[in-house]
């Protein structure tokens, strides 16, 4: 396995994090969405397109599909950005005016009434601007899960660490992904930090606390990909970011999180973290 980069636009820099897109939107703040919502974006999002149109997101997030997913839905959608060369938000909402007295500004509620109802009654979303921009795209999502975290605490330390090593993991058809191998040794020398863990079902601390969050987010996703776990394991206690039977904790090289890849192309999967809100997608190229 190894690390892929996007090319969508040349002049990328060279460091991944969404907080640097975010910093475009000063004036917005970021509104939480629900995973209904999330999905619903990612039906109608179209990432080259949008780094072709938005060349400052796309440079900050050096062509993350995951991280331009993640402006959009967190920031974009509030800023009029087209979503694609069919989807605009805002156009949607002006063009059918009975929609603003149930959603108000609320705009990614117009993206998740026109995915699971608005495109089949035929209403018009397409943007006023931007229509001309038509590239390829070149990677399929096959599922996309959030989960959310305290920003403050200790284990976000471990959270932002892990999900940026599993960050642009390709696995190749027939070879399996190994969350442990992704995320690789949580010791301090990796700059992971003590916080909260179960142990034989009890609180307590330990370094890389928090770092089950990440595999169980890409569990989840995998769920809602239809990838199947060659390897899964539950947490000995409840977790509360994740529906029982959602989560996947992983411990040294004793328990991890796998599943193989069975396409005849390479899965890349994506896990980003920022202020609070982990996020792991699972792509399949075209």
């Amino acid at each position: 396995m190894g690390k892929l980069k996007f090319n969508l636009v040349k002049a990328f820099c060279s460091t991944l994090v969404l907080a640097a897109a975010l910093a475009f939107s000063p004036s917005v703040d970021a509104k939480a969405a629900s995973n209904d919502e999330l999905i619903a974006a990612s039906k109608i999002f179209d990432g080259a397109y949008y780094a072709a149109l938005y060349p400052d997101v796309a440079a900050s997030v050096n062509g993350s599909q995951l991280g331009l997913l993640n402006h959009y839905v967190y920031y974009g959608v509030y800023e009029g950005r087209n979503a694609s060369a069919s989807f605009n938000a805002t156009d949607y909402m002006n063009k059918n005016p009975d929609l603003q007295a149930v959603y108000g500004d609320n705009m990614i509620a117009y993206v998740h009434h026109y995915v699971n109802a608005g495109q089949a009654e035929g209403r018009d979303a397409t943007p006023v601007a931007g229509t001309e921009i038509a590239v390829p795209a070149n990677y399929t999502l096959l599922g996309i899960y959030s989960t959310e975290y305290v920003s403050t605490q200790d284990r976000a330390t471990n959270i932002k660490i892990a999900a940026d090593h599993v960050n642009g993991t390709v696995v190749a058809p027939g070879a399996t992904f190994s969350a442990n191998r992704a995320i690789g040794p949580r010791t301090t020398k990796n700059g992971f930090v003590e916080a909260p863990v179960f142990i034989n079902k009890q609180h307590a601390r330990g370094i890389g606390g928090g770092v089950c969050q990440v595999s169980s987010t890409i569990y989840a996703a995998m769920k809602t990909a239809g990838i199947q776990a060659s390897e899964r394991h539950p947490h000995s206690l409840p977790v509360a970011y994740l529906p029982a039977g959602w989560d996947a904790t992983i411990s040294g090289n004793a328990l991890d999180l796998k599943f193989v890849n069975r396409y005849d192309k390479n899965i890349v999967v994506y896990e980003t973290a920022n202020s609070g809100i982990l996020t792991a997608a699972i792509y399949l190229e075209n």
